[in-house]
């Protein structure tokens, strides 16, 4: 089992499931926790709800959409940015915002990518290749924390 997990924040079953697919279709076969609202993402990672008595694995990437139900994405990305124990975690930002100023936002609040959701399969399925290839892969992920 390969203990880099990913941690889906998605609120769209489509846009999740097609992850999921591109990423097993790469043979990505990381374990993948889904979050399908920022609440429940921030419960995940910082235990400020259900989750709070439970031991969390830390994330290796998380993938984070902007359109949230509960706390949107930069709000999210503000609180893991705000917290010690998340502030380093690689946030990458999958979105099919083309707004400039999401962009601007999540540069500024710390994000370490920002990648437009493609409409087309095939360029999804590349993206999420290249994705895993280089968070999962190439990239030395910062030291971990604990999440308790």
């Amino acid at each position: 089992m390969n203990s880099k997990i990913i941690l889906l924040v998605e609120d769209n079953p489509d846009d999740e499931a097609l992850t999921l697919r591109a990423l097993q279709k790469n043979n990505i076969l990381n374990e993948v926790v889904v979050a399908r609202d920022g609440a429940e993402a921030l419960d995940y990672l910082l235990g400020v709800g259900t989750q709070a008595a439970n031991a969390r694995t830390v994330p290796t990437v998380i993938l984070l959409d902007l359109k949230l139900p509960k706390i949107d994405g930069l709000e999210v990305l503000r609180c893991l940015r705000a917290d010690e124990r998340t502030e380093l975690l690689p946030v990458v930002l999958l979105t099919s915002s083309k707004e400039e100023q999401d962009i601007i936002n999540g540069y500024s609040l710390g994000a370490n990518s920002y990648i437009r959701k493609p409409v087309d399969f095939a360029q999804f399925t590349e993206a999420v290749r290249q994705l895993g290839l280089y968070w999962l892969v190439l990239n030395e992920s910062p030291p971990r924390r604990d999440l308790r």
